[in-house]
């Protein structure tokens, strides 16, 4: 059982599955929905779902941990690709002339979707490069991704951490522009992680394994179409069919995809590095053994089996 949320990041996930993956290892996979991460998490700890990936850094997921849900990091889920950010900071496009660094955010208002969630985390990273503080810029918390491209179009922003598909889409309807990339100053920031209840791990490992196994085949064939050509057309339409909102073609050939690494590594010093910036801020109550929860192992035994990819 995988809890998803139909993010473009679940594509290991969903290619596994339509090509067969999960089967030839006598996987049987069913999706699971859930409203929050509230709520996937205690189900992944209790068992009811063996995997999770719908589930961002956050100081909420780690004050989880901390509290007794136990559930551990085993693959990356999502980041950011040199000069093809999924998510990166854009302007408002009247502004391009007038905003070409990040030093010239200074005095701007910039929307964030969250407090001390992995964008944040981000933008601590723009604003440690630039020599910012937060003082300098009018931090706007607005939740919804639409409505930070809306608020750009009408002017009640000047710029904003945004994602895609909502950034190739403000891009291509004339409402803003790109600011640089977020490579540029958080090259190897862990978006986002797949997770593993400690029942399917731990009891279940042989299973787990073969999992694991048929979802990096599946990371494997999303980095050959996107990032090598081969077979890109059967890949968008796997991932335009059902698991995801994006349904435009066209749009899934412009779009600058989420990174998922093709051996399932993760950047593990990235995401202790947020976990002691999220705890430095008060969003996290009480310790994280890191070393318990971040799994690597899983990985590294079925990049044994497949080998490494190049």
């Amino acid at each position: 059982m995988i809890a998803e949320d139909g993010s473009a990041s679940g594509a290991g996930f969903y290619i596994a599955n339509e090509l067969g993956y999960f089967k030839d290892y006598n996987i049987k996979i069913k999706f699971a929905s859930f409203a929050n991460s509230d709520d996937m998490l205690p189900a992944l700890s209790a068992g009811k779902v063996d995997i999770a990936g719908g589930i961002s850094s956050s100081a909420s997921f780690f004050n989880s941990i901390a509290q007794g849900i136990n559930v551990r990091m085993i693959a990356d889920k999502g980041h950011n690709i040199q000069g093809k950010s999924y998510f990166s900071f854009v302007i408002r496009k009247d502004l391009k002339d007038k905003i070409k660094t990040y030093q010239d955010l200074k005095g701007k208002k910039v929307a964030i979707s969250t407090k001390n969630a992995v964008d944040d985390y981000i933008f601590q990273q723009m604003l440690n490069h630039s020599g910012l503080k937060r003082s300098d810029v009018h931090i706007v918390l607005m939740p919804d991704f639409g409505n930070m491209m809306a608020a750009l179009g009408n002017g009640s922003i000047d710029a904003a951490l945004q994602i895609e598909p909502l950034l190739t889409k403000g891009i291509a309807s004339g409402i803003q522009t790109k600011l640089g990339d977020t490579t540029d100053f958080a090259p190897k920031a862990q978006v986002a992680m797949v997770l593993g209840s400690p029942e399917f791990l731990d009891d279940n490992h042989d299973t787990a394994l073969r999992f694991m196994v048929a979802y990096l085949k599946g990371v494997r064939a999303y980095n050959d179409a996107f990032f090598k050509g081969k077979d890109k057309d059967k890949i968008i339409k796997i991932m335009k069919k059902k698991y995801t909102a994006l349904k435009d073609e066209k749009t899934w050939e412009e779009v600058d995809v989420a990174g998922l690494d093709p051996n399932g590594k993760m950047f593990v010093g990235d995401i202790k590095d947020q976990y002691e910036w999220y705890h430095s801020r008060g969003g996290i109550s009480g310790k994280v053994d890191l070393n318990k929860a971040v799994d690597t192992s899983l990985a590294k035994q079925a990049v044994k089996i497949l080998g490494t990819y190049h």
